[in-house]
């Protein structure tokens, strides 16, 4: 990846929608050579996907919690099954297996409090192996980005 690349990544991360005469223009390169570039890049897994990215205020998912979660055992079977029901929550964006005191964060957004608490009684809870729980709720959003700077 050279530094034409890293632009056009810098880019596509501001709007993926620019068309490649649009960056072609930014990059002083061709409409070809930027589709070219932009395929390699796609080809290489270094773009994986291209997203929307939804306003969660507007979308009545703007409550948002990091649950902390703790297993009863860490057994790679445990760990897989645990990992395969959370993947299948719609609530939950975002999970991380961590070290530490806990074994996994989820970042999850519902409307509000009691929405949070109709998803821990009815689907959360009810995962196998799951030992404690910790929620933080977030007042307020300081940073939130998806790009990455690329050096």
């Amino acid at each position: 990846m050279d530094l034409t690349d890293k632009k056009l990544l810098v880019l596509l991360q501001e709007d993926s929608k620019k068309t490649t005469k649009e960056l072609s223009s930014k990059l002083n390169l061709s409409v070809t050579a930027v589709y070219e570039r932009i395929k390699k890049l796609e080809r290489e897994g270094i773009i994986s996907k291209y997203v929307t990215i939804l306003d969660k205020n507007k979308i009545d998912k703007g409550f948002v919690v990091f649950c902390h979660i703790k297993l009863i055992k860490h057994s790679k079977d445990l760990i897989s099954e645990f990992e395969k029901e959370v993947v299948s929550l719609n609530e939950v964006l975002e999970c991380f297996h961590v070290s530490g005191d806990y074994d996994y964060i989820l970042k999850i957004c519902v409307k509000d409090m009691e929405e949070y608490r109709e998803f821990m009684v009815t689907k959360l809870t009810t995962l196998q192996h799951i030992g404690s729980t910790h929620s933080t709720f977030m007042i307020g959003e300081v940073k939130n980005s998806t790009s990455f700077v690329l050096n």
